[in-house]
């Protein structure tokens, strides 16, 4: 029944997946995971980050990667000032070192991610990866919405900020 359970979601996730992979490439355009992103609308704070952060050329590079990416909803969970404070020059390498946490090196699918336990991460640490309930979990964060395509790797919406050690 789980498995049934698990198998439908799995299907809408990569029915959703496959709508929003569509929009991307819009007129035989496909888009990186930083132009996906910004088009998106939900994701203005994680792409300041990576701006921020100067990691732009690196997530427009060939990859793939694979990203968990945190709506603006989860950057709002953080206490206040959390994200001001990490934009601010002095706090590059903290920022960078958050938003490296987030990315995985090659191209991780849904179905992939349910036969794993842990990932390492560009940051060097690893992400705790688990199936509770029916939700694919990263560390503390629920994957939302799966299997966002882009021309460089695939993106997985989480509605937490995840926070190395």
């Amino acid at each position: 029944m789980l498995n049934k359970f698990i198998t439908t979601g799995l299907l809408v996730v990569a029915s959703l997946a496959f709508m929003a992979s569509s929009h991307a490439e819009h007129h035989g355009m496909k888009k990186d995971i930083v132009d996906v992103a910004a088009a998106n609308g939900s994701f203005n704070t994680l792409v300041a980050a990576v701006k921020a952060g100067g990691l732009v050329d690196t997530l427009k590079g060939k990859g793939p990667f694979t990203v968990f990416a945190p709506t603006d909803a989860a950057f709002a969970k953080l206490p206040a000032g959390t994200v001001e404070m990490l934009l601010k020059p002095e706090n590059k390498d903290k920022l960078v070192s958050i938003l490296t946490y987030h990315v995985v090196a090659g191209k991780v699918m849904a179905a992939d991610v349910v036969k794993v336990d842990s990932a390492a991460t560009l940051q060097g640490q690893m992400l705790m990866v688990k199936v509770d309930g029916g939700n694919v979990m990263i560390n503390n964060a629920k994957v939302i919405m799966a299997d966002v395509k882009a021309s460089n790797g695939v993106i997985h919406v989480i509605d937490t900020v995840l926070m190395p050690k």
